[in-house]
């Protein structure tokens, strides 16, 4: 969809209708883009076991708190 500067103002209603139905608006002024208003994309829900870190570790030995000592430790302590 196109919308002039005087659109945002008057079809206010229209524009809206538009970014429901997941289409962009590119703004004009004096006929130029002058930028583009995007549907908000909804916020996917990621289960953990789906993240790329978990079970990242899973052959070693050590305990969820030692690892998370030995990630937390300063760069110099030995």
């Amino acid at each position: 969809m196109k919308a002039s500067i005087v659109d945002l103002k008057h079809k206010a209603d229209d524009i809206l209708k538009a970014l429901e139905r997941n289409e962009s608006v590119m703004v004009l002024y004096h006929g130029k883009v002058k930028g583009i208003i995007e549907p908000a994309k909804e916020k996917s829900e990621l289960k953990v076991e789906d993240h790329p870190f978990f079970g990242m570790y899973k052959e070693t030995e050590e305990s969820v708190l030692e690892e998370l000592e030995n990630l937390r430790k300063h760069r110099y302590d030995l």
